[in-house]
């Protein structure tokens, strides 16, 4: 990633906490005989007529993709396991109010980037639902948020 100075990356946490959100969530997935997959995002969001701040922002981290929502916000988003957990290692010790998302987000990264999906066991699956509630506990949702008996019927994990 090159070296970036402690006063960047710590704006860019700082960012992370005011105007951003982590993500840890099971899709829907059409091609595939499971039907599902995680899906981690690391979301900075911003009013579209200042987004040169994400654009500075992804410039910094190498890595995400800039877009614009329909109601007049822009967002950077980033995306993938491995991407996710490296971005969090550089920016956690900065991070000051999505400590807790930001730790189990990494951990749910680390398990998701070293086993096939359809490789994880019972226990591993009933972690990422611990931590997929761990994380939306903590963050602000307007959509209903799901209960852990409903993810673990997603992941097929109730008799």
């Amino acid at each position: 990633m090159g070296s970036r100075s402690k006063i960047e990356l710590a704006y860019i946490a700082g960012f992370l906490d005011g105007d951003g959100s982590l993500m840890l969530q099971i899709k829907k997935r059409g091609d595939g005989r499971i039907g599902i997959r995680f899906m981690s995002t690391i979301c900075f969001y911003q009013d579209t007529r200042h987004e040169k701040t994400l654009y500075w922002i992804q410039k910094k981290l190498k890595i995400g993709y800039v877009s614009r929502r329909n109601d007049g916000m822009s967002e950077l988003r980033i995306n993938g396991y491995k991407q996710v957990a490296n971005i969090l290692k550089i920016l956690t010790q900065y991070i000051r109010f999505k400590k807790i998302q930001s730790k189990a987000l990494m951990s749910a990264c680390e398990i998701l980037s070293s086993t096939k999906f359809s490789k994880l066991s019972k226990i591993q699956l009933k972690r990422l639902v611990s931590m997929i509630l761990a994380i939306q506990k903590e963050n602000y949702v307007t959509k209903k948020k799901k209960t852990r008996k409903e993810l673990l019927t997603q992941l097929g994990l109730t008799p």
